[in-house]
């Protein structure tokens, strides 16, 4: 989804541990920052990049309320943040933070708990994660999400629903709002087979977006 960044200055909206922030430095982005609310996390992030060197920034920041920065970005991406908004009125200030981090024109990347997910559906445990919804929110149903881990790691959030996101995209400034498919790579075709991932294809429990400033 983020296409080509070499030479891009990217921001990595709750970057936890700095997994994907490291990916989109890799990908050959020119400068990388990732921010996370979390100084625990933001301490692990950075100490991953001492020990191996990509050149990435963190900073400690509630993507809701983010400094100033000296330049704009040209991109930005959200794995797992939009979700943990409490409210419409929340997921609206993250994304007119971000709106306000980017340039004219850049691009904010979201992966974000699918719409539309059916609780219902086939089981998701092959896929190393249980889904169960645990009642209904302002924005949607409230699901825990357990990592089929040793040991078992839980966490609750929210699946917000479709209009939610488009209405506080819309709302911080954001046009071009486009729901990316969800695809397998080759790679996990030919390990598992097309058959192990269809449970997943048909009823996905990530979704992808990706807009304009």
């Amino acid at each position: 989804m983020l296409g080509d960044v070499r030479g891009a200055s990217v921001l990595d909206l709750a970057c936890g541990t700095g997994f994907y922030t490291r990916q989109v430095r890799r990908l050959g982005a020119a400068d990388v920052l990732g921010v996370d609310v979390s100084t625990e996390m933001v301490t692990v992030a950075r100490a991953i990049e001492e020990r191996a060197p990509l050149g990435v920034r963190y900073a400690v920041a509630d993507a809701a309320r983010l400094p100033a920065f000296d330049r704009p970005f040209d991109a930005a991406t959200a794995v797992y943040l939009l979700n943990y908004a409490r409210d419409a009125a929340e997921m609206t200030r993250m994304c007119r933070a971000a709106h306000r981090a980017l340039r004219p024109g850049g691009a904010f990347h979201v992966l974000t708990q699918a719409p539309g997910f059916r609780f219902d559906g086939p089981p998701t445990a092959k896929y190393g994660f249980r889904y169960e919804a645990v009642g209904h929110g302002p924005i949607g149903p409230r699901a825990r999400i357990t990592a089929l881990l040793d040991p078992p790691v839980s966490f609750v959030t929210h699946y917000p629903r479709r209009e939610v996101y488009e209405e506080a995209l819309a709302a911080a400034g954001f046009g071009e709002v486009t729901w990316v498919p969800m695809s397998v790579p080759e790679e996990g075709v030919r390990a598992f087979g097309a058959e192990f991932w269809a449970d997943f294809l048909a009823n996905p429990p990530v979704a992808m977006v990706r807009c304009r400033a």
